[in-house]
């Protein structure tokens, strides 16, 4: 059943499994309470630092918190698509789910990069290791994914179709009209 699994498409399934429930769960304690959901242990980062740094208002502070979570839950899309096309065998063979997993990965990083910065630069310790393993996994899989190309097609399925393409008519040589014959 694995035969055809490369190792960037279970990399991305394990990272789905970690990413989807994670950042969902932290998007909708954003969703259901903004503020006390952006000072929680994931997001405190970000919220100590836009308090500190930008002195914005609280209505502003609610808009940068569902900013963050629709950016989470972008993120969770993206890898929700990954699985999905991932179920599909002639998909997964050709590499069609690299497309969505690389989109997860690029704006997953990007958050995970800005939250360690953050997090460094008010102390939050414990969230820049948080922010810091999650941009290494995010990184380590785009390096596998860059690296890792799709199978090929073995040579017999390609001699063969040459073998079929060489028999084959060419297209200008059929007649297409009446009075051509």
């Amino acid at each position: 059943m694995l035969k055809n699994w490369r190792i960037g498409s279970i990399n991305g399934v394990v990272l789905a499994a970690y990413f989807i429930p994670a950042w969902t769960l932290i998007a909708v304690n954003i969703m259901v309470a903004p503020v006390h959901g952006l000072f929680e242990r994931p997001s405190v980062a970000v919220a100590l630092f836009i308090s500190d740094q930008f002195q914005i208002s609280g209505m502003n502070t609610v808009r940068a918190a569902w900013l963050l979570a629709l950016g989470r839950l972008t993120v969770v899309a993206f890898f929700a698509i990954f699985l999905a096309l991932l179920s599909i065998p002639r998909v997964r063979r050709a590499g069609g789910p690299d497309e969505a997993l690389g989109i997860a990965l690029f704006i997953g990083s990007l958050i995970s990069f800005a939250s360690m910065v953050m997090a460094s630069k008010v102390g939050e310790m414990a969230a820049l290791r948080l922010h810091a393993t999650e941009l290494l996994l995010l990184l380590g899989a785009a390096i596998v994914l860059l690296i890792e190309r799709p199978a090929r097609r073995p040579v017999e399925a390609r001699v063969l179709e040459a073998n079929v393409l060489e028999k084959a008519p060419l297209a200008f040589e059929q007649a297409e009209l009446l009075h051509n014959r």
